[in-house]
């Protein structure tokens, strides 16, 4: 389990001597019991490790990870509120890290996807300068860098490649100077020479691709379960998964609704953004369904303050 404190940094605890991997630092955590489910679980393995009480968190990843001496499945959740005074029971040391400065060492294998998945903002904000115009689009993406934004997906389909180039490479240098990320919708070499972070696959090239893409960041989108295991079989960063609710640029899609959208993703092991119709003030819905964000093409761009979780 993922525990924030009031600043955003997360919590790591060293195992204790006796246990296998004695000396590493990992997420703090515990078994499933007979009987319990694993949010039962989480709430009575917080409090006799670490003697608190969980009052507010939200299903996250699920990943599976063969260990020399175990085959184990870890299924993450993100605490968000807790009560009482932490403390060691069993002796461990823990420390608070932030995810740009991970000072203790060393990490248990299994949590590198944890950590590289908390580096990912929860709100994934997607271009239109093809309806409002490119040097409109550039006035909203400053003020909406301003208010915290911190993942832009650059999808110009109607720019020609030139074009698109030109325009990802003044978004990147924009974003860059407010240490945002630039995700562009585009074939690899185009997001290389733009000098952004990453591409994002439609679902046609997910389908089509036979290997990762050699960027840093890969993102994909997704509509069901077939190019969800398609985008977990390529190993990708994160996915984006709708539309959950109508939206003006897709009048006749089918929609999934919030609870398609958890059916889905239970159990998936990389952070999934809602898409499709979304409000900011939808983020604790897509939270409260196992989603890491929300993906949005016209409410990123309103100006209003964005959490940086």
């Amino acid at each position: 389990m993922v525990i924030f404190n009031e600043r955003g940094e997360f919590l790591l605890a060293q195992r204790p001597a006796g246990k296998a991997y004695a000396g590493y630092w990992e997420f703090p955590g515990g078994k499933v019991e007979a009987g319990e489910d694993a949010a039962t679980a989480l709430t009575r393995e917080l409090h006799e490790e670490l003697g608190v009480n969980v009052t507010l968190a939200y299903r996250w990843l699920t990943r599976d990870f063969d260990y020399p001496h175990a085959d184990v499945r870890l299924r993450f959740f993100r605490v968000y509120g807790w009560t009482g005074v932490l403390h060691g029971r069993e002796q461990q040391q823990f420390k608070w890290q932030s995810i740009r400065n991970i000072t203790v060492g060393p990490l248990l294998p299994a949590n590198g996807p944890i950590l590289r998945g908390l580096e990912l903002p929860g709100v994934y904000g997607i271009t239109c300068a093809g309806q409002i115009g490119r040097d409109a689009f550039m006035s909203r993406l400053e003020h909406s860098l301003r208010q915290g934004l911190r993942l832009i997906q650059v999808r110009e389909k109607q720019m020609p490649d030139a074009e698109l180039r030109s325009f990802a490479s003044h978004v990147v240098t924009v974003a860059h100077a407010h240490g945002a990320r630039v995700i562009v919708n585009a074939s690899a070499d185009i997001a290389r020479q733009a000098g952004a972070d990453g591409v994002h696959l439609t679902a046609a090239r997910l389908m089509a691709a036979t290997t990762r893409p050699d960027c840093d960041w890969c993102g994909a989108s997704c509509h069901d379960a077939v190019e969800l295991e398609r985008a977990r079989e390529l190993k990708l960063d994160f996915v984006v998964l709708g539309p959950v609710a109508a939206t003006p640029t897709h009048p006749g899609a089918n929609l999934l609704g919030w609870d398609s959208f958890a059916r889905l993703i239970r159990d998936y092991p990389m952070p999934v953004y809602a898409l499709g119709g979304l409000r900011l003030d939808e983020l604790e819905q897509a939270w409260r369904c196992g989603g890491h964000g929300v993906a949005m093409l016209r409410e990123a761009w309103t100006g209003a303050q964005i959490s940086l979780s």
